[in-house]
């Protein structure tokens, strides 16, 4: 399989330009591609305002802030990843949209090249059937914000192979990231333990056992959570909590999994968080 040296990353968006940033800061090339030129610019733009930050803290010089920057390629045309000798697919959580993303991939990247998908729930296997290389799918799930958060949950579907798993490991240490090794069930280990935990939250509030506020309380300081589970949801945004918990529901057809109509009532009426100004706090 060889050394990675150039890295593809599908998406510019929060979690896409973490990746390349990460990526490019350990030393490899990185083609960042996006459907749109704006997507692609503004992700940049988040990567830029991040090496600044760095630099300003005195983290970073200047001169490596340049060669970091200089080693993001930016691309529309998936076609690029030709170049690639490994691709993370970072687009939305969207089933559909991952499987023609896989497709193209499988098209256009050499036999050997690993592709590995950032999904928090959608089954590697099912995304690994897709391409002609089961074998070098994997799952590869950073959390958000990348460039902070040292976990990365590897995900082995049922065709992966060792030698792909290997090789996605060592890259995630490579990066400075500490990896964990999960095996491909809904939700894996990350989502499967919290996205319940948050959904039990919300329970709590559609319930009236507490405020927002106070149900957040009691989890930061009784539980040491750095965040209450509510502040957390409206961070991730409630329509991606939903998501992944109806990925766990219809996954495992298990009453305990499923999610609270409160949930959904937010979700409908467009508070998804602080993206949107409005979640289980207004921002």
């Amino acid at each position: 399989m060889g050394d990675i040296k150039t890295f593809g990353v599908i998406g510019a968006g929060q979690m896409g330009n973490g990746i390349a940033q990460v990526a490019a800061a350990a030393g490899l090339d990185v083609i960042m591609n996006d459907i749109k030129a704006e997507f692609v610019e503004n992700g940049m733009a988040v990567v830029t305002k991040n090496l600044n930050r760095s630099v300003d803290k005195g983290k970073l010089s200047a001169g490596d802030k340049d060669a970091v920057l200089a080693r993001i390629k930016p691309s529309t045309d998936i076609k690029d990843m030709a170049a690639a000798d490994m691709v993370v697919e970072a687009a939305t959580e969207n089933e559909n949209l991952k499987f023609q993303i896989f497709k193209d991939l499988d098209a256009v990247c050499a036999e050997h090249v690993i592709l590995a998908t950032n999904t928090s729930s959608i089954p590697i296997g099912r995304i690994a059937a897709q391409t002609s290389r089961p074998d070098k799918v994997i799952g590869m799930h950073f959390m958000n914000p990348v460039p902070v958060m040292r976990l990365v949950e590897i995900i082995r579907g049922i065709a992966t192979s060792d030698e792909t798993f290997q090789t996605t490991w060592d890259l995630s240490e490579k990066f400075g990231k500490t990896p964990a090794q999960a095996n491909d069930f809904p939700g894996f280990i990350a989502n499967r333990i919290l996205l319940p935990m948050i959904n039990e939250a919300v329970y709590c509030l559609y319930h009236n056992v507490g405020k927002p506020a106070d149900i957040d309380t009691v989890m930061k300081l009784g539980m040491n959570h750095p965040m209450g589970p509510l502040a957390l949801a409206d961070l991730i945004g409630l329509d991606t909590c939903l998501a992944i918990m109806e990925t766990l529901y219809n996954g495992f057809k298990d009453s305990k999994y499923r999610p609270c109509p409160l949930l959904y009532k937010y979700v409908e009426a467009g508070w998804l968080g602080r993206k949107t100004g409005r979640g289980f706090y207004e921002y």
